[in-house]
Parts: structure tokens; C-alpha cells; sequence
């Protein structure tokens, strides 16, 4: 049977992130929980005597669109590695994520692909790559915090020629969200540690969490157990920077859907497709 770490990157939502931990709950999962180090621990602290339930020791500061998304990513495989279990995948959630599917069907699904990587990305011949370029090719200090830091970004950026990947890596990204196999969160951990040149350079990219361990695994020996589907359904339908906030009016779109998570929730405003999901997937 496939065992799975999910890794939940969280910061708030202790009684949604409850929830969220009794419906993936399983004889062969364990539950990581990376809590943002700007959150208050004590609010969670029942959660960690939840059988299976392990907190990251290793916690950072997480902002949005900084490299610390990835750097708590990281320090979180680093410690379910270090964790002597065997684990066939890594299955990387937020908070604010719920199964579409019951628990035996997600089992299932992993024990039919031991070996495979569900990862979403596209090239850079994409038209979203057009969009976000600017985010590689300029300097982004957000995972720098000092007075100033705003002009200094345009001060460095006017003087500076645009930036230039420092390897022959070849960049793709999309989605933060993905599961991965244990070998191959061992490959982006080392990889990060011996390349101290792209980790800076990932670390001056805005939204790194988008493109770092995905253009690491797509250039790896990794590449060919890579399905181009990471299985969350996330509905950009409003064009904001954040998903739409899903409801029982998507309710009938959430059960057909052949994904196997889907984000985001909101248990505080939006209670009764929580009891939907957990009535129909029981």
C-alpha cells in the first residue's frame, strides 16, 4: 500500500485546518503541518495530539510571492525525510485546500501511480510565461525585509541589465500545489543545498513557490515520471490574484470533477459545502 506525507502549509484557520486533517486521516498517511512563523503555535496546539499529526520543527516566516514559501517547502521535506519513514509521495496542501474525493479513492489513486509525480507547469512559450516574465528577468527584494526595500527594488532595477539565469536550467511553473515522490523531494533538497547560485537567484524571482521546484524536477532524471496534473480544482473564473472562494453553488462541479482536491475554502463563511463534501465523500 502507498504511504503518503501530506505536507499542509498553514497560518491560520486552526479549526478549518482541523477539519481538513480529520477527512485526510488514514492507516498509511501521516500529517505535516509547516505552521507560518508569524502565527501564534498556541492556537494550534490540539492539533499536534491528533494521532499521525507531526509539526515542523524548522518554521519560517512566510510572505506572499517571496522565496520564504519555497524555503518553508523545503525545510519541511527536509524533516519528513529526515523522519525515517517510507513514504511513496509528498502531497503538498494549504490550509485553505479539502478532498474532492473519499480518503480510500485518494489511497487508491497513489497506489496505482507509486512512482509518478503530479506536478502542474507550462513553458515559456506560454502565454502565461508572457505575462509573468518580468518576475525572473527583474529584481524582486520581497523575501528581503529592511526600511526602503520598495525603492531600492527600482533603484536596482533601473540600473541593473535584466537578470540571467545563472545555469542552463530551463524555467517552468504554475501551480505551488503538487504531489511528489519522496526520492524526488530528496533530489530538489539537494539540489537547492549544491546550487547556492540559482537558490539566490530563485530567491530574488517574485512567486518562486511557482517556479523553483518545478523547473528543478522538469530539468532532473525526474522528468519523465512528471504528469502534467497536480489533481486540485481551483476556479480563476474572478481574475484575482487569489482563486474564488468555492460554495455549494460549485458543489455539482466539485463531485464530477476528476481532481482530488480543490481550494479554496472558507469554513467561517462557507460551512455548509464542507458538510456537503464530507456527506457525499464519507
Amino acid at each position: 500500500m502507498s504511504k503518503i506525507a501530506h505536507l499542509i502549509l498553514a497560518h491560520n484557520n486552526p479549526v478549518q485546518l482541523a477539519r481538513l486533517i480529520s477527512r485526510l486521516q488514514h492507516p498509511d498517511a501521516d500529517i505535516y503541518i509547516h505552521l507560518d512563523g508569524k502565527a501564534d503555535a498556541e492556537q494550534f496546539t490540539q492539533l499536534s495530539k491528533i494521532p499521525q499529526v507531526h509539526f515542523i520543527q524548522n518554521r519560517t516566516k512566510v510572505y506572499w510571492g517571496s522565496y520564504s514559501i519555497v524555503q518553508a517547502t523545503i525545510n519541511s521535506f527536509t524533516e519528513i525525510l529526515a523522519a525515517h519513514k517510507t513514504y511513496d509521495h509528498i502531497n503538498l496542501l494549504s490550509g485553505n485546500d479539502y478532498p474532492i474525493k473519499s480518503t480510500r479513492q485518494i489511497h487508491e489513486f497513489f497506489n496505482q501511480h507509486p512512482h509518478s509525480i503530479f506536478m502542474e507547469y507550462v513553458t515559456q512559450n506560454s502565454e502565461w510565461w508572457q505575462k509573468i516574465k518580468t518576475r525572473v528577468t527583474c529584481y524582486h527584494l520581497t523575501d528581503f525585509h529592511f526600511p526602503g526595500s520598495y525603492w531600492a527594488q527600482i533603484f536596482i532595477n533601473k540600473i541593473l541589465p535584466e537578470r540571467i539565469l545563472p545555469t542552463s536550467l530551463t524555467l517552468v511553473g504554475r501551480s505551488q500545489w503538487m504531489t511528489i515522490t519522496a526520492d524526488s523531494a530528496q533530489y530538489v533538497v539537494n539540489y537547492l543545498r549544491d546550487n547556492p547560485k540559482i537558490r539566490s537567484f530563485f530567491r530574488l524571482t517574485w512567486g518562486s513557490d511557482e517556479i523553483a521546484i518545478q523547473s528543478i524536477l522538469h530539468d532532473s532524471p525526474f522528468k519523465d515520471k512528471i504528469e502534467n496534473n497536480n489533481y486540485r480544482y481551483i476556479d480563476w473564473s474572478e481574475q484575482n490574484a487569489s482563486p474564488k472562494t468555492l460554495t455549494m453553488a460549485d458543489a455539482d462541479t466539485l463531485v464530477n470533477s476528476t481532481c482530488l482536491f480543490a481550494r479554496k475554502f472558507d469554513l467561517s463563511k462557507e460551512p455548509a459545502i464542507f458538510d456537503y463534501l464530507d456527506k457525499t465523500f464519507s
